[in-house]
């Protein structure tokens, strides 16, 4: 509860939702694995960057549990840390995923006060071949339970954690996680795709990104569908949004409806996706850096511009 609190402060949201979604993490032993993921990618990084360099120490931060940011940026005050770089856990531009994380590291430099660390972020990496090679593989994997003689007809749902419009209208969220689904489906050869949203938490009266995947997949099961896919395009680990809203809730629903569901890992802890951390870091560490990217939007700035992922116009 007292991770929720944090999560939603701010917004007017009833002591009964919060019950109902502290009931899921209680599913899973009341513990997210969010951190014990973080660990592992870190682990993964240390590794890598000892063997290949560069050799930088690594610091973690979250912005809602232990270990917050603020104390992380002290504990690098305290070691002499003047610059660091930031990596997000979100490849994507919105709100949440990029200009939230950056009023994070702003407020958390305040608390810090003189001396602490300058940080300059890594860009997003929707489209980077480090994420979208995993993420086919992953996909393809998938692909290969469904019965060959199934296969063709399969159906194949990426999902997304759906936002407001009104946080929509003020970034390119939807067109970055349009180009990587198309990315990610054509490496793996899969034709027929639809990008679905998940994770809403808002109240009915405001408009957040559709369709979502519930009602999505009592669609597909409409028009016949025997097999459906379900490739998380939206997240890099998994955490609770894919553990209970896709293994458990989406799940459920598909037994209850007859829908075989098969559903994709995330990159995790990938060796291409470990790598792909290491090219960011050597993009803004090197004289003369290679940025990689597929797709037409090319890879993406290194500083936000001053109006990136605005909400409602402020």
């Amino acid at each position: 509860m007292p991770f929720l609190q944090n999560v939603l402060r701010g917004r007017n949201i009833p002591e009964s939702r919060l019950r109902e979604v502290a009931h899921h993490y209680e599913l899973f032993a009341g513990v997210s694995p969010l951190n014990a993921q973080n660990r592992a990618l870190i682990a993964a990084l240390e590794k890598k960057l000892q063997a290949s360099g560069p050799h930088l120490p690594i610091y973690w931060g979250n912005r809602n549990w232990h270990p917050l940011f603020a104390d992380t940026l002290a504990q690098m005050k305290k070691d002499g840390i003047r610059r660091a770089l930031a990596f997000f856990t979100s490849a994507y531009s919105s709100y949440s995923g990029c200009r939230q994380y950056r009023e994070d590291i702003q407020r958390a430099q305040e608390v810090v006060g003189p001396g602490g660390p300058e940080v300059e972020k890594l860009r997003p990496f929707y489209n980077h071949p480090g994420f979208i090679e995993p993420m086919a593989e992953n996909l393809q994997a998938a692909l290969e339970k469904i019965p060959e003689s199934r296969r063709q007809a399969a159906a194949l749902a990426f999902t997304a954690h759906s936002i407001p419009q009104s946080m929509a209208s003020g970034c390119v969220y939807e067109a970055q996680l349009r180009e990587t689904c198309q990315l990610v489906a054509a490496q793996a050869s899969a034709q027929r795709w639809q990008l679905v949203y998940q994770s809403r938490s808002g109240p009915p009266s405001h408009p957040w990104l559709e369709p979502d995947i519930l009602q999505h997949l009592a669609k597909l099961k409409q028009q016949g569908i025997e097999d459906v896919v379900v490739a998380p395009i939206g997240f890099v680990s998994d955490h609770m949004e894919v553990i209970y809203d896709l293994d458990t809730e989406a799940r459920t629903l598909c037994d209850s409806l007859g829908l075989n569901m098969v559903r994709a890992k995330t990159v995790g802890t990938h060796p291409l996706f470990v790598e792909m951390i290491r090219e960011l870091i050597l993009e803004r560490t090197s004289p003369q850096p290679v940025r990689r990217a597929l797709g037409t939007r090319g890879p993406s700035p290194d500083i936000c511009p001053v109006d990136c992922c605005l909400v409602g116009g402020r």
